[in-house]
């Protein structure tokens, strides 16, 4: 680890000026500390800012409010959540370890960097960490990389599974700084690699997370999250399916399809959904719409099998939410 300085914010203001000055945030510190033990961060100054005031979780006017610093399992465990969203509390409870969900924000969750060995080895080369260097994934192991949304530059999957749901359910993440608040569409809010892989959002310096936004509607109740892994504890996603529907009368009226571990950014399938909407329920449908998850794929050498895995996630998943009473 390099030498840093470490202060802890009192209040916003203090925090926002140090992020303008460079230093990093940290909240639960479950991403930042490991990277830089392993000298992947390097950051001269590191600010806590934990003693802010965004731990609100609040229902009302139809938008779930989320504030940054709530924590993954208080989250989860939040009934109108359950109720409401129930892809969100499921996406939490299938990430990390129990240990882990009770440190980590809900804002550190996003901003949580690849899970690549070769991105975690300074030793390889990587675009990401390095940028120019190459990418040591395109011709190594590269077995739990992505399908979906790669380049020439990188091929890194994005490790977030609360990031899949909030994708399927459009959320608005909200950003400030000195100037004020910027609310940004999560869909843009994560960069795909292109020609810039070390870009990998859409924060402006300084700018710091300060909560979340969802919308009510029937098909955020009717909601699930399903996590294909190699092991059921503490284990990334090799495919996961983020799946809402509303079916009225025996026809899905409304559909929103995200999936995870197959692509660089928390995937949204626009064409399944368009082969849902205004269709019969049923396994036909389900089968039929799923076969459209893979659109698109680029497999490595070792990944091809991820093709067929992400229709079948897909398709098990429409199912098990298009049947819910």
């Amino acid at each position: 680890m390099f030498p840093f300085t470490f202060v802890k914010a009192a209040d916003e203001r203090s925090a926002l000026d140090a992020g303008h000055k460079g230093a990093r945030y940290i909240a639960g510190g479950t991403t930042l500390v490991d990277l830089m033990r392993e000298t992947v961060e390097r950051p001269d100054a590191v600010v806590d800012i934990n003693a802010l005031p965004y731990r609100d979780v609040a229902l009302d006017g139809g938008t779930l409010r989320i504030g940054s610093l709530v924590r993954m399992s208080e989250l989860a465990a939040d009934a109108r959540v359950r109720r409401e969203f129930p892809v969100i509390a499921q996406a939490l409870e299938l990430s990390a370890s129990a240990q882990l969900r009770n440190m980590a924000s809900i804002g550190g969750n996003l901003m949580q960097r690849p899970r690549c060995l070769y991105f975690r080895d300074v030793s390889a080369n990587c675009n990401r960490r390095s940028p120019g260097s190459g990418c040591s994934a395109l011709g190594g192991l590269n077995r739990t990389h992505a399908i979906l949304g790669g380049s020439d530059q990188c091929v890194a999957t994005h490790p977030s599974d609360l990031a899949v749901a909030l994708v399927a359910l459009d959320a608005v993440v909200v950003a400030r700084d000195a100037s004020g608040d910027r609310r940004i569409p999560i869909a843009q809010f994560f960069r795909q690699p292109g020609t810039t892989p070390d870009q990998e959002h859409d924060l402006r310096p300084g700018e710091l997370i300060v909560g979340l936004e969802v919308q009510t509607g029937p098909e955020q109740r009717r909601s699930g999250y399903l996590k294909v892994r190699d092991r059921q504890s503490y284990e990334f996603a090799l495919t996961s399916a983020a799946v809402a529907l509303d079916v009225t009368g025996g026809t899905v009226r409304a559909a929103r399809v995200a999936v995870g571990g197959v692509a660089t950014v928390p995937w949204r399938l626009p064409a399944v959904e368009r082969a849902l909407i205004g269709r019969a329920a049923g396994p036909d449908l389900w089968s039929a719409a799923a076969a459209h998850a893979a659109e698109g794929a680029k497999p490595l050498t070792d990944n091809a099998f991820k093709v067929d895995l992400v229709q079948r996630v897909v398709a098990r998943q429409l199912a098990t939410v298009g049947e819910l009473p």
